[in-house]
């Protein structure tokens, strides 16, 4: 059985972001996750979710100019300071949302010759932070972006994630794996959830190429959510793509499992 929880960052996009519990919960969804939720006042946020009668399940820690072709926060040297009020930032939101998990964004390095230095800060921000959520209660996940999208991201691959979490080695850290990110970089998504289902804290889909809903690419969704299904993996599975239509037309993969 598989747990599936909507993105309403991008799903119910015809309404405002306050609108979307309501709309998410008509078509079924118990629980939600939002990308970045600070352009809303968390206990708005949390008044909403309880009308709704909903969980959030995530959502991620700033991450600055990343979203308009920036670098991001969590790797660049110079923005240590903002990455660690962007924490504290997040900490305000969980401590009154209470989610799961929070996702940090590892960011882009647009100079080769800085890759390093900038690797170096991601590791000591995500150990900062994964210690900090961890004294309130909260696992930190964090996640692989394919470079056709946003060339220079630092971490893209399945090795590059599992390198990451070996050099943390903390409990309460865990990879969030994005099947659409990794089909992108040319790799079997459900082989390596199969595989490392243990270290996994979050997984998102999204059809690929295009990330629209499945079906409008060229992944085998039955296939994924049935390895999905039989791998150890008991988190929760998140529809993150871009409807290429009114979001309840998008809606008919939530009838896979049950024909699986």
């Amino acid at each position: 059985m598989l747990n599936f929880t909507a993105n309403i960052s991008l799903l119910f996009n015809e309404v405002e972001l306050i609108q979307r519990f309501k709309f998410a919960k008509q078509t079924g969804f118990n629980t939600v996750e939002i990308q970045f939720p600070y352009s809303l006042n968390p206990q708005s946020i949390q008044n909403a979710l309880v009308d709704a009668g909903q969980k959030l399940i995530l959502f991620n820690v700033d991450a600055d100019d990343l979203l308009r072709g920036g670098e991001g926060l969590a790797c660049v040297p110079e923005k240590r300071n903002k990455f660690l009020k962007a924490v504290d930032q997040a900490v305000t939101y969980a401590q009154i949302l209470k989610p799961e998990a929070i996702n940090i964004l590892p960011g882009c390095c647009q100079n080769e010759n800085r890759k390093q230095a900038y690797m170096e800060t991601f590791l000591e921000n995500l150990n900062y932070a994964t210690e900090v959520f961890a004294s309130v209660g909260i696992k930190t996940v964090f996640e692989a972006i394919n470079t056709h999208d946003m060339p220079g991201f630092i971490i893209s691959s399945g090795s590059q994630l599992l390198s990451v979490l070996d050099q943390i080695n903390h409990p309460k850290l865990l990879m969030q794996v994005d099947i659409y990110h990794l089909q992108m970089m040319g790799e079997v998504a459900a082989k390596f959830i199969v595989e490392h289902a243990h270290t996994i804290g979050h997984i998102q889909f999204a059809d690929c190429p295009g990330r629209g809903q499945p079906g409008t690419g060229r992944l085998d969704f039955r296939h994924i959510f049935s390895e999905i299904a039989k791998s150890s993996y008991s988190g929760w599975v998140g529809a993150e793509y871009k409807p290429i239509g009114p979001t309840t037309e998008s809606l008919d993969w939530l009838l896979l499992p049950e024909k699986l």
